[in-house]
């Protein structure tokens, strides 16, 4: 079996706060075979990790998480930017054009600054063929996600739909990886794709941490990070 880790953030992302090589360090100590970097529409950071990753025995899949006019949307096997602030639909069909797939994170979530999709825009999206080729997974499990009863309506929502239930840690310090993950048979990033354009995957859970613990070390780790993204920008 292999497992995954497709929601991570960088300091790429404006909330971020881990390095890329922290990020493949860390996935290799874990066990994980497959990662993604999903900065917030930047994919530079994540295009970095798919250039180091064999040096760390993973694979890296390119990947962002979009900002969506409907929500954030997270879209992989792409290697370039696409603008934020168009539909939800309008930015399936650009992701798929350009030979990629989408995860719908932390569904109708809130708090902290969150831009969730909604249960309705994630069923009418659904219902047309010409995105469901496209979106073909959904987070039924966010580990970092504060709002804790968001993850119990996720997967009541995720049963409910005919696509692949993943389990993703989307964290911001390095020590988050793999709180949440996906199992998969194989243990390649093609096996991977395959397995969620199948529908055959299974969410899997670390302990969870508490709102106290998710918080606390994001803001002691967030400082620091700062000085290594003015670095890495300047």
């Amino acid at each position: 079996m292999g497992y995954a880790d497709l929601h991570i953030h960088t300091i790429y992302s404006y909330d971020g706060t881990a390095s890329v090589p922290a990020v493949l360090s860390r996935a290799k100590e874990l066990g994980l075979s497959v990662i993604s970097i999903t900065d917030h529409d930047e994919i530079a950071g994540s295009l970095k990790a798919v250039e180091l990753a064999s040096s760390y025995g993973v694979e890296a899949i390119p990947g962002v998480e979009i900002t969506t006019a409907d929500g954030d949307l997270l879209a992989y096997n792409i290697t370039e930017n696409i603008p934020a602030q168009r539909s939800l639909q309008e930015t399936v069909l650009r992701v798929g054009e350009l030979g990629g797939f989408c995860i719908i994170p932390h569904p109708m979530a809130s708090g902290m600054g969150m831009k969730s999709l909604s249960a309705l825009s994630i069923i009418r999206a659904l219902r047309k063929p010409e995105i469901a080729k496209y979106m073909i997974g959904i987070e039924a499990y966010n580990a970092t996600s504060i709002d804790r009863l968001s993850n119990h309506y996720a997967r009541l929502l995720a049963m409910r739909l005919p696509i692949a239930k993943v389990g993703n840690s989307d964290a911001h310090v390095v020590g988050a990886i793999g709180l949440g993950s996906t199992e998969f048979a194989g243990a390649t990033a093609a096996d991977l794709i395959s397995r969620l354009r199948s529908g055959e995957t299974k969410v899997c859970k670390q302990k969870e941490w508490t709102a106290v613990r998710i918080l606390g070390l994001w803001a002691i780790h967030y400082l620091g990070s700062r000085v290594a993204k003015f670095k890495l920008v300047y």
